[in-house]
Order: C-alpha cells, then sequence, then structure tokens
C-alpha cells in the first residue's frame, strides 16, 4: 500500500511540473501572457459564456498593440501567439504563407464527412480542392448564378409585406430571421438545386436543418472548442462534429440531386451543376485515412462537404451581415437614404433592371456592406498554424513549430489609430481611395491571401442582392423593440445578435 501511494504521489508530482511547466511556456520565453487555467489554457470563460474571445483579444491587442508584435496565451493545451502587429500578419498570411498554410481546426473526413471541406482542409489536401473548386467561383459562373439569386430577392420583398401585414400592431419585424430565409433560399437553389421554399413557409425542411445545424450540436461548446483547437487528439478519438441526422440529411440530398440530374440531364448553371462536372467518374474512389484523392475528381461525400459548407457559410454569414446592415441603416436615416437614392440613379439607367453589371456599379451599398463587415466582422479572429519555425520580423523571437498564431480581425478593425471613432456606422471610410491606402492586414472580414474565404463574390452577391430589393421597396427604422446598442451572443465563435434585429419596416409608395 504505501509503494502505491508513493507512485501515486510521484505521477501527480510529475504531472503537476508538466503542466506547470507547459502554462508557462510564454513566461519563460519572456513573452507576456495571461495566467491561465490548467487544462482550458484562457478559454474557459469564453467557453463558459461569460466573455467571448474577441473581447479578451482586444483587450490584449489595446494594451500591448505599442510595444509588442505578439503575446502569449493558451488553447486548452495548445500554445498560441496574438499576433498584433499588421506588418506581421501580412507576412504570415501572404510573404511567409506556405508556412502558415493550415488552420490547425478539427476535420475528419473518414468519420464525419461533413468536415470533409475546404474551410478545415489541410495541406496538400486543401491545395488540391483548392484548385479543383477555384474556377467554380469564377465571374462568369457568378453571371450564371445572378437570375437565380436576383429571383429569389423578388420573393424576399413579398414575404417582407407579408410580415408588415401580419405584425401592424406591433410595428416590427425580425429581419435576422427573414435575411437567414432569404439566403437559405438562395443557397438551397444554388448548392442543392432544391426549391427551399422558407420565405413562403418559415417551417420548410431546409430552413429547420439549416437551423439545426448551430442549434442542434453533438457537443457542448467546450468540447468542441477543444475539437477545434487540438484536432489530432480529436481525430484519434474518431470524434464527430456534427450529429448523424444532420450529416445523413446533407449526404441524402446530395445524392438524390446528383441522380436527378444525370438521370434527366437537368442543367441549370448552379454551384450543383459545377460539381457534378467535377465528379469522379470512378465511384469506388473515396475518402480514405490517408487523406483525399482528387485525381479523378470529386467524390459523392467530397460533394457532399462542398456543398454543405456552401450553404452553411453562405446562408448564416450572408444572413447576419444584411441584417446587421439594415439595423444600422435604421439608425442613420441619411446614409439609408442616399444607399437607396443610388440604387434608384443605378436602376433608371439599366430600365429598371437588376443586372450584375447594375450590381457591380452600386459603389455606396459596396460601401455601406463593407463598414458593416468592418464593424462586425462575422469571423472575429483568425486562426493559423506554424508548420516550421518562424522568427518574427524586426526580433529575435521565434514562434515555434506546431504553434498556433490567432489573428484579432475585430480587434483591429475597431482601432481608433485606423478606424477613428470605430463604433461610429461610416461608409465614407471604403470609398476606393481610402480603400486602396488601408494597410491589407487592417480589414480582414474575409481573411487575407491564398487562403482568403474563396466565397466572398457570391457571399456579397447575394447580400448585396437581398438589400436592393429591400431598400428599393421599405424604409427601415427602429421600432420599440430595437435594441441599442446590439447584445451577442458569447457562446458562439461567430457574431450572433443574441434576441435576434428587431426593426420597423415601411412599404415605400
Amino acid at each position: 500500500m504505501f509503494v502505491f501511494l508513493a507512485l501515486i504521489l510521484l505521477s501527480s508530482a510529475l504531472i503537476w511540473n508538466a503542466l506547470k511547466r507547459h502554462y508557462t511556456y510564454w513566461q519563460r520565453r519572456g513573452v507576456p501572457q495571461v495566467t491561465p487555467r490548467y487544462v482550458v489554457g484562457n478559454v474557459e470563460r469564453a467557453a463558459g459564456g461569460q466573455v467571448q474571445l474577441r473581447y479578451f483579444n482586444q483587450r490584449l491587442y489595446e494594451e500591448y498593440k505599442q510595444s509588442r508584435p505578439f503575446v502569449g496565451m493558451y488553447i486548452f493545451f495548445t500554445r498560441a501567439a496574438l499576433i498584433l502587429d499588421l506588418d506581421v500578419i501580412r507576412d504570415i498570411c501572404i510573404s511567409k504563407f506556405s508556412n502558415f498554410q493550415d488552420r490547425g481546426v478539427f476535420a475528419n473526413p473518414r468519420d464525419d464527412p461533413l468536415t470533409g471541406h475546404l474551410f478545415r482542409l489541410e495541406g496538400a489536401q486543401w491545395r488540391a480542392m483548392r484548385n479543383k473548386l477555384t474556377p467554380v467561383f469564377s465571374s462568369g459562373n457568378m453571371k450564371f448564378m445572378f437570375p437565380t439569386v436576383v429571383q429569389v430577392g423578388s420573393e424576399l420583398v413579398h414575404a417582407c409585406r407579408r410580415a408588415i401585414e401580419e405584425n401592424l400592431s406591433e410595428g416590427n419585424i425580425e429581419m435576422k430571421e427573414l435575411c437567414a430565409r432569404y439566403t437559405t433560399d438562395v443557397i438551397g437553389t444554388c448548392a442543392f438545386g432544391i426549391e427551399c421554399n422558407s420565405l413562403r413557409d418559415p417551417q420548410a425542411e431546409f430552413r429547420r436543418r439549416g437551423h439545426a445545424v448551430f442549434a442542434e450540436p453533438r457537443h457542448t461548446q467546450l468540447v468542441q472548442t477543444f475539437m477545434l483547437m487540438n484536432p489530432d487528439w480529436a481525430r484519434r478519438m474518431r470524434l464527430k462534429f456534427f450529429p448523424d441526422h444532420i450529416i445523413q440529411f446533407y449526404v441524402d440530398v446530395v445524392r438524390q440531386t446528383v441522380e436527378l440530374r444525370q438521370r434527366e440531364k437537368i442543367k441549370r448553371n448552379d454551384f450543383m451543376d459545377l460539381l457534378i462536372a467535377l465528379k469522379a467518374d470512378d465511384e469506388r474512389l473515396s475518402l480514405n485515412s490517408d487523406g483525399i484523392d482528387l485525381s479523378q475528381g470529386l467524390t459523392l461525400l467530397q460533394m457532399v462537404s462542398q456543398a454543405f459548407v456552401f450553404f452553411v457559410a453562405g446562408f448564416d454569414t450572408s444572413s447576419t451581415t444584411m441584417s446587421l446592415c439594415l439595423y444600422e441603416l435604421a439608425l442613420n436615416e441619411t446614409i439609408q437614404q442616399k444607399a437607396r437614392a443610388e440604387i434608384e440613379r443605378v436602376l433608371v439607367a439599366y430600365n429598371n433592371q437588376l443586372t450584375y453589371e447594375a450590381l457591380n456599379e452600386m459603389q455606396y451599398l459596396e460601401q455601406t456592406v463593407d463598414e458593416t463587415l468592418r464593424k462586425y466582422p462575422v469571423v472575429p479572429y483568425l486562426v493559423r498554424k506554424a508548420k516550421e519555425d518562424y522568427v518574427v520580423p524586426k526580433t529575435n523571437e521565434v514562434i515555434e513549430k506546431g504553434c498556433l498564431v490567432v489573428l484579432p480581425a475585430h480587434a483591429i478593425q475597431h482601432d481608433a489609430v485606423l478606424y477613428p471613432e470605430p463604433d461610429k456606422f461610416n461608409p465614407d471610410r471604403f470609398t476606393p481611395e481610402l480603400s486602396r491606402k488601408r494597410h491589407a492586414a487592417a480589414y480582414m472580414p474575409f481573411g487575407i491571401g491564398p487562403r482568403a474565404c474563396i466565397g466572398l463574390r457570391f457571399g456579397k452577391m447575394q447580400a448585396k442582392i437581398g438589400l436592393v430589393n429591400l431598400l428599393r421597396h421599405f424604409r427601415f427604422s427602429k421600432s420599440p423593440r430595437t435594441q441599442v446598442p446590439l447584445q451577442f451572443t458569447e457562446r458562439i465563435f461567430q457574431i450572433t445578435p443574441a434576441s435576434g434585429i428587431h426593426l420597423r419596416a415601411e412599404a415605400l409608395k
């Protein structure tokens, strides 16, 4: 018994010493760090819903940006460097991209095919998939899908009118949900070739399934954070990120759509058509534990994964951006009138037809969306992983192989030096002249460098089409339920209004 107790005490002492050494890593190197808690590091408060990590990052950014290029932090067992210097961020994302190509987040296509998409893939797998999908998002293909999005935009107007009639007594519409139904229909049509009809029926299946991706997680927030930031451990444990019923739903939808289009020779010039064109002829080619083989094209499960991320990223981020833009326009009547006047002026020149070229001429609308993304970057910080040791420019300090780097987009885009009065909504910050002068890392709602969001143009296109249709037909203002300032959900990684976005909408004559 004495020997057994001695072994326990010795093991405990060794573990405690190892943890102490690990969680003083930055301190021992002379790098400032916030004192972490063992096992969870610096994420406990964020995962517990008390403080969102973007505010944690912002506090460190404001405290150290003048004196240091980075500070240290811990995400569970993973060491991370919070980068504070814009030149270093540009160097990491562009000049040294080959060393920081990977995001270091969880992907396990063998057990959970919905995680085998472009956002999560790494190394050669990511490069192969990016090369396959880049032509899909060309200007030519955007033009092909444009009429489909415009058609859904017209239905958005009808849905808004119905919402006004149904809420006459309250004088209030929840715009986040209305915009999410619009983007669900757009992405459902373009990515899956399915008429979702969620603008007509809020309980339509595709809308419910899209909502369930966020509302019905397989694991708690703490476990999700562990999986995202400790992917190697999570893969060894054969963990899945999404519930089985969600995985099966999207697999079935894509399989049925592909079979129908191939059997009936249906062409729609949408995202699904483009994926089918890349589809592998050899159906035996499949995902395996060694990685992703794209030598013969995409397999069905790879198609499912790319369509899924296109849907999830497209409907949620675009609807959040649209509704936040309308919120700011409701609080800034002069800006709203200026955006509406530009829309009318451009459309008159195009015989009142919303065309691809007309949309691209709406410069002030573009600036308004850019300012929305500046103030409310849906993804508040970016993460990259060092493949090799990295010497921080103009210092002798090294970020070692395997360390994560965190790029605080939200903090940078609220820096009063870069953006005077950062809490003020001002689209004039994004005139072409000012945008050209701005540091590349001062604005990165879609990331920067070769790993920037591949769907950037499509996301902005569908958001602007929705805004054009709404601003042409309605005036937006505060309602009794409008929250000023907005409160955000702290348990979710992306920026999400906690109680929706409630506005008054009045039909224009």
